[in-house]
């Protein structure tokens, strides 16, 4: 655990970090709703153990007016009955494109349950979506960014 990041990532190579911003702004504007956004990047910041993004998007939720109970269970979603059958398919998808080591397999069935409830639009800005906090993830772990200490709202 580290109080500094282990390099200034943002102030050495800005330029990478500017388009990452600009492609969430661009993300933002998508029809999939905040909630859904933020549920899929808590989900996998939770995967991928990143403290930092992890406490900023639950933060995001709790802005949002999500209950705690569905932040909470949100590493359980396959069991909680809190979640809709969209965002289901959004974090199952989610999951998929996060684990990509773990084998390909089942990734036909959620991209199926995915057109049911997203356009293909929609699953596209998904995709980007989960592409990007994946790489928000891999940043903010591999340079060790520390998580501010702030009250909990």
């Amino acid at each position: 655990m580290h109080d500094q990041p282990r390099l200034a990532w943002m102030r050495i190579a800005p330029k990478p970090y500017q388009a990452m911003i600009a492609a969430g702004a661009t993300l933002a504007e998508s029809t999939l709703g905040p909630v859904l956004t933020e549920l899929v990047k808590t989900r996998v910041s939770q995967i991928n153990g990143c403290a930092f993004c992890l406490d900023m998007h639950v933060r995001d939720l709790r802005k949002l007016g999500e209950s705690w109970q569905r932040i909470n269970s949100l590493a359980t979603w396959r069991d909680a009955r809190l979640y809709g059958e969209r965002e289901r398919a959004a974090l199952a998808w989610a999951e998929a494109l996060t684990r990509l080591p773990d084998g390909h397999a089942g990734q036909d069935e959620f991209f199926e349950r995915l057109r049911t409830h997203f356009s293909d639009q929609e699953i596209v800005e998904l995709s980007w979506a989960i592409a990007q906090i994946n790489s928000w993830n891999r940043m903010a772990v591999g340079m060790s960014t520390p998580v501010p200490t702030q009250d909990i709202a």
